[in-house]
């Protein structure tokens, strides 16, 4: 076994336990009550103030009633009834100016809870949406960043070289044993495969699940990317997609190109390229927004590309979908922000971000929190 193999085998990780810690920071402290739970709340203290109000009517014009009744006894009373009549004309006075007071309390507070039921369903809301979305596609470029480094690492491993160098049947079935340990350690990936100068796959890592030797991939962004790159610190990478090389399930793929005696700076000999298994990072991350239990079932989440084109969603759009959101454009003039707009014929609240990077790394792409909105 060469030193490269062995060093595989000893710094093998996966992408489980760094996913778990990065969602359970992201949720440590409690969900707190939903938009619709304060917005409820509000309306009940409206209501209430409402109630209060209707109240102070009814016993105004008990009061009116009664300083009427009171002016008449005052009358018949003739000089006698005087100053009643003048208590009863204060009373009126009174009733008049309570009446002004509850009509004006009632227009403040009809406003008020207006305005203030538009902050949390804008400001409020929209805040938090786009902080959630920040942290999705944060969490995304923080994973897929090892990605880039595991690819430029197991390029040079001894195997891969000798394989692309004796072009031997023995060759090539050990360096599938090699890529075969790697997909034992790291679980993260669909297959590993590694393809001679002229794009053919002689060797992948699980030959008896995925039947991809012999199949030619010259024409993949991934292949024709590292072919044509200057050294093994470049890598190439196709995004999510459908594989016919892992029996088109959803992957990522980044590539690296193999070179003579694993040198950095070495002739190209072929290119390794490993099938990242995208639906089981995203479907995670998408599926454990930290809303509330009764804002999980209209809660939309999405990443998609600057051309809009769907890579993720937590419903049923599928990769490549195009995103019906016609005010998209505010999504790519911002690093982050929030708007209210139409989707699917809803209105919407939608919380979105930019790609943020990690270390040299950024995928460029968006992400998307939506919720219904009153507004």
């Amino acid at each position: 076994m060469s030193s490269n193999a062995a060093t595989l085998e000893a710094s093998s990780t996966d992408l489980t336990p760094t996913l778990t810690a990065a969602q359970r920071a992201s949720t440590e402290n409690k969900v707190a009550p939903s938009q619709s739970g304060v917005t409820g709340m509000v309306q009940e203290l409206s209501t209430a103030l409402e109630s209060a109000i209707a109240e102070i009517h009814s016993v105004n014009s008990e009061t009116k009633v009664l300083a009427l009744n009171a002016r008449i006894e005052a009358a018949r009373a003739g000089s006698y009834g005087a100053a009643f009549s003048v208590v009863a004309e204060e009373m009126q006075t009174l009733s008049d100016k309570t009446s002004l007071i509850a009509e004006d309390m009632a227009s403040r507070t009809r406003d008020k809870t207006s305005q203030l039921m538009e902050l949390i369903d804008t400001s409020v809301r929209g805040t938090r949406l786009s902080d959630l979305a920040l942290v999705n596609i944060d969490l995304i470029d923080r994973n897929l960043y090892e990605r880039t480094c595991d690819v430029r690492w197991w390029a040079t491993d001894g195997s891969l070289v000798d394989a692309l160098t004796s072009e031997t049947t023995d060759a090539f079935q050990f360096a599938s044993k090699r890529l075969g340990v790697i997909l034992d350690a790291y679980t993260v990936y669909h297959d590993l495969v590694l393809c001679g100068s002229d794009g053919t796959v002689v060797a992948n890592g699980r030959p008896h699940r995925f039947r991809s030797v012999g199949e030619n991939q010259s024409r993949a962004e991934w292949f024709q990317q590292s072919l044509s790159s200057h050294s093994g610190d470049e890598y190439g990478f196709q995004s999510a997609h459908v594989s016919p090389l892992v029996d088109s399930q959803p992957a990522l793929a980044y590539s690296c190109a193999v070179r003579s005696n694993g040198d950095s700076h070495g002739q190209p000999l072929g290119v390794l390229g490993i099938l990242f298994n995208w639906s089981g990072l995203a479907n995670p991350i998408l599926n454990s927004i930290p809303v509330a239990d009764e804002e999980k079932g209209t809660t939309l989440a999405f990443i998609v590309n600057e051309s809009g084109q769907v890579l993720a969603s937590n419903r049923d759009h599928r990769i490549g979908d195009a995103l019906s959101l016609p005010q998209f454009d505010r999504v790519r003039t911002r690093a982050k922000g929030f708007f209210t707009g139409d989707f699917e014929e809803q209105r919407y609240c939608i919380g979105h971000a930019k790609a943020p990077g990690f270390e040299t790394y950024s995928t460029g792409w968006y992400s998307l929190v939506m919720q219904p909105s009153n507004v």
